[in-house]
């Protein structure tokens, strides 16, 4: 009588007590050659049992003669018969790729067979790796298979993609199942997932009476969420409207529109469109001119851009963009960036989209708006610049693109501004100013106070606008200073501050007022007095009034130059910063010189020079 020597050396060991009755039943699934399975290292096969040195000698794929003891691996390994998809791939590679090929679909219940009928896409793609696809490869055959499952009755897909795909005793059809996940789902959230499914696959509908039962659900659902979540009421009527254009199935009786919706709840747009999708904000977006009329659909769509995060402002910069609304959308960039309202959102959105239709509008203009919104945000405790904030330290190119062309003065104070802020850690505050002084090194003296030029560089102004200047600043400190104070303690009594507009709009005002002072104090202490009473007349100089002759019709125009804070357009007084100024400083007369205008630049002649007159 043949006795397995395996078995005989099993009844040994249990016989002696050096095997449980458990581990030694176990064990005799493990005889050498077996293909196995260790939750840890994975796919093997073993290579000797020794019963003297109590041992189990395995071949894992990651690692060769992996020794274990008996008892261990009875308990750890799980033997695979031969028909397994992991030990087919080792023994018949070419017929699993051929089955890969002809009968994907068939290759698919193997492996969830293989495991007990259930595995998830990462075991399935485990279980075809290495032998058979590499990773994009089975990427590529993954997504063109998955198609042909969703049709197969008996391959259920889960909900999400880490749980298990689900091998079925009877085959279902791929309609009959979306139509169950609709009518099973309780909450809203779940229905419209569901919905989204089947408007996926509405050619697979042989049925239209099956649809329109759907389409009356999503109405019914609608009407009765449109005040619990708009948001959600929203996206179920687009996927209403969207089934309804595919199928031709009519709308019910008294449904609602998104029109209607939007209309009822255009003061909180900009809070609902923060929890709609971002996949179909731009859909329900393109509802507006419809919804508000021709007349005011582009004023409604801006104010909701003003206040929106930077999705919902990049969908409609892009709806107004393809209604040929740009020079709408201009005007209202250039508005809120003249009123310092322009909010983080749209300052990253302009940004990141500064070398298209609005370049012409990037510049160190928009550098001081992102200073003020970041610092705006922050005394508000605000999240949202975060974006913008990043924007700033990751993007290397966009402080030269902001500050190209910028004149020494417009440079100089960006310095001053991103010094005093307070919104980025010293780090990344003497990073940003890097950047500026490898694009302008002369600056490096504000950074480090080396040039004595630069720290004795002096502001010079009448003794009127000076003596004037002073009592501004005496108002801010001892009137408006502290009314603000007041306004803060008492709006701060009003309670909860996050939905307190009066405390938001004093610290505000805060921020303004503090800067303002400031800014006054620094101009104050550098500012230098003067009557101007005895000009330089061989050349344009402070002091002077000038008259110039435009070369090509001839007009004449006459400014006088006087000091940093006197200017009086009408009067013909400008101020010797002012950049038609600095282009006429130094010349003399007879010289032709190109003298900025509101029209551009123009040639023009100096016709004479002689003292200001006083007023």
């Amino acid at each position: 009588m043949f006795v397995n020597p395996m078995q005989a050396e099993i009844e040994k060991a249990l016989q002696a007590g050096k095997l449980t009755p458990h581990v030694a039943t176990t064990l005799e699934k493990l005889p050498a050659g077996t293909y196995c399975l260790h939750k840890s290292w994975g796919f093997g096969r073993i290579a000797e049992i020794n019963f003297l040195l109590n041992q189990a000698i395995i071949d894992f794929q990651t690692k060769k003669g992996h020794a274990m003891q008996l008892e261990y691996a009875a308990e750890s390994l799980t033997p695979l018969a031969d028909d397994h998809i992991l030990v087919r791939k080792v023994t018949d590679s070419a017929a699993i790729k051929a089955q890969a090929k002809e009968d994907p679909v068939g290759l698919v219940r193997f492996i969830l067979e293989s495991f007990d009928g259930r595995a998830t896409q990462d075991q399935i793609a485990q279980a075809l790796s290495g032998e058979i696809f590499n990773e994009n490869e089975f990427k590529h055959w993954w997504d063109s298979t998955k198609k042909l499952l969703k049709k197969d009755g008996l391959i259920a897909f889960p909900t999400k993609k880490t749980e298990a795909i689900v091998l079925r005793e009877k085959p279902i059809s791929h309609t009959d199942e979306l139509l169950a996940a609709f009518n099973a789902a309780r909450q809203t959230k779940a229905q419209i997932a569901a919905l989204d499914q089947i408007l996926k696959c509405t050619d697979e509908f042989k049925e239209g009476n099956e649809l329109a039962a759907v389409v009356a659900t999503v109405e019914d659902a609608a009407q009765k969420t449109r005040r619990l979540n708009t948001a959600q009421a929203l996206e179920l009527i687009l996927d209403r409207d969207e089934l309804c254009h595919i199928t031709g199935i009519p709308h019910g009786e008294g449904s609602i529109s998104l029109g209607e919706v939007l209309l009822e709840e255009e003061r909180r747009l900009h809070e609902i469109f923060c929890d709609i999708p971002a996949a179909k904000q731009r859909r329900i977006l393109a509802a507006f001119p419809a919804a508000f009329g021709e007349d005011n659909w582009v004023e409604k769509l801006l104010t909701l851009m003003s206040k929106s995060n930077i999705r919902v402002v990049t969908e409609s910069a892009r709806l107004l963009l393809d209604h040929n609304k740009k020079e709408e959308l201009h005007h209202e960039l250039d508005r809120w960036l003249g009123d310092h309202t322009i909010s983080a959102e749209v300052l990253t959105w302009l940004c990141k989209e500064r070398g298209g239709v609005f370049a012409s509008m990037v510049d160190a203009r928009v550098l001081s708006a992102i200073l003020s919104a970041l610092e705006r945000d922050q005394f508000n405790d605000v999240k949202r610049g975060g974006k913008l904030h990043d924007l700033m330290l990751e993007d290397r190119e966009l402080i030269p693109d902001l500050l190209a062309g910028s004149t020494p003065e417009t440079v100089r104070d960006t310095i001053r501004k991103v010094m005093l802020s307070g919104v980025f850690e010293e780090l990344n505050k003497r990073s940003i100013l890097g950047r500026i002084v490898r694009i302008y090194p002369s600056m490096e003296s504000m950074l480090t106070g080396d040039n004595p030029a630069e720290k004795q560089e002096a502001l010079i102004v009448s003794w009127e606008s000076l003596e004037k200047r002073k009592n501004e600043l005496d108002e801010l400190i001892n009137k408006k200073i502290p009314e603000n104070i007041k306004e803060i303690s008492v709006a701060r009594s009003y309670g909860d501050l996050r939905e307190n507009f009066e405390f938001k709009a004093a610290k505000e005002m805060q921020r303004v007022l503090s800067r303002r002072r400031a800014e006054m104090e620094r101009d104050l202490s550098i500012a230098r007095g003067t009557d101007f009473a005895t000009p330089d007349t061989n050349v344009v100089s402070i002091g002077t009034t000038v008259t110039i002759k435009e070369v090509a019709d001839g007009r004449i125009d006459v400014y006088s130059i006087m000091g940093a804070w006197d200017s009086d357009p009408k009067s013909g007084i400008i101020s010797y910063k002012a950049a038609i100024s600095q282009a006429l400083l130094g010349h003399k007369v007879g010289e032709k010189l190109e003298v900025p205008t509101e029209h551009g630049d123009r040639t023009a002649e100096i016709v004479k020079i002689e003292p200001a007159r006083k007023a």
